[in-house]
């Protein structure tokens, strides 16, 4: 399952998502910090077929985790070189320019 949240302001949508299993924690290393939290993330829990919907839709995206970045890739909207990892775990951004 994939945690989403979806905040509509000034007509942007903005989806935050991950993998279940790094809601809630913070990643470090070296100087960088991504802070994985149940309040920015942690909206619904949903299937991937609904996060899929929700991802085609937003303007922005903010995604963290293996499971969820696989699935961004898929569909052709984040690119391999754009990913980043702290510790270990893949983080990326989307901005839809209209």
């Amino acid at each position: 399952m994939i945690w989403i949240k979806v905040y509509t302001t000034q007509g942007e949508t903005l989806l935050a998502a991950c993998d279940d299993e790094v809601l809630g924690k913070t990643f470090e290393e070296g100087e960088l910090q991504l802070e994985v939290s149940k309040s920015f993330y942690g909206g619904e829990k949903v299937s991937c077929e609904l996060f899929e919907e929700q991802l085609t839709v937003a303007t922005i995206v903010n995604l963290v985790g293996k499971k969820v970045i696989e699935i961004a890739v898929g569909l052709g909207m984040v690119n391999e070189n754009c990913i980043i990892e702290i510790d270990g775990v893949p983080h990326a951004q989307i901005a839809k320019m209209i």
